[in-house]
């Protein structure tokens, strides 16, 4: 067995759907069960095609995770190796994935701010849901999307922003959302996740604008046009 097999684990494809351009995987391992798993944590997934000599890893947000199963979502969207992986996978297909991990979390705050774009509700979902029920209904979310057929279940307070058009990287109409939100005066502890420019733009506000100490603002980028090599 090659090294990096023994970081990962063999998972069997149990539950395959698309609804709008999402795409659900529910992925299930013996060696996943009693696996810990924190909210908003991720996998690594190995996609390249059957028969590859060496792994091509790609970067999932766990959406729900319970017994000896995780699940899924991803945007179906370019024609990369992920992309491809996830738009084909069907149930009995296996695939090896490693075990949940990462350090984009939750932590101790007042209140709790979330903003990104499509690729970063897939995180949020499972992060709103894992906070106690009083700060998730103080907790506010500002989620740029493509159109309706792009919202994800989330709990919470959250602004749907379409971009009609705009542009993603940086994205504008993200950042006014932003800008245009009446906060609390005193900071609580915000996720921003997705596009890399659009992240730093969102931050710069936060800390510049609003007087939020850099602590308080967790990122997390997941890709940017033209670069590889991102989650």
């Amino acid at each position: 067995m090659k090294l990096w097999e023994r970081l990962f684990v063999r998972a069997s494809v149990a539950e395959a759907e698309t609804a709008g351009r999402f795409r659900r995987l529910r992925l299930r391992a013996p060696a996943l069960r009693g696996a810990a798993w924190v909210a908003g944590q991720q996998v690594r997934v190995d996609v390249a095609a059957k028969g590859a000599m060496t792994p091509l890893l790609r970067t999932y947000s766990v959406w729900d995770r319970a017994h000896d199963w995780v699940d899924l979502q991803a945007l179906l969207h370019g024609d990369g190796p992920g992309a491809q992986w996830m738009g084909a996978a069907a149930v009995g297909d296996e695939v090896l994935i490693s075990k949940p991990k990462g350090d984009f979390v939750t932590r101790p705050a007042a209140y709790h701010l979330f903003v990104g774009e499509e690729t970063a509700s897939v995180a949020f979902g499972p992060m709103l849901r894992a906070l106690p029920r009083e700060q998730r209904t103080a907790s506010r979310a500002v989620v740029e999307i493509a159109g309706p057929a792009d919202r994800l279940a989330l709990d919470g307070d959250v602004t749907w922003v379409e971009r009609r058009g705009d542009a993603v990287s940086p994205s504008p109409s993200l950042v006014a959302a932003v800008e245009a939100l009446d906060l609390p005066g005193e900071p609580g502890q915000a996720y921003v996740a997705g596009e890399a420019r659009t992240i730093q733009a969102v931050r710069q506000h936060l800390v510049r604008e609003r007087g939020w100490p850099r602590r308080s603002v967790l990122t997390k980028p997941f890709w940017t046009p033209g670069k590889r090599g991102m989650e």
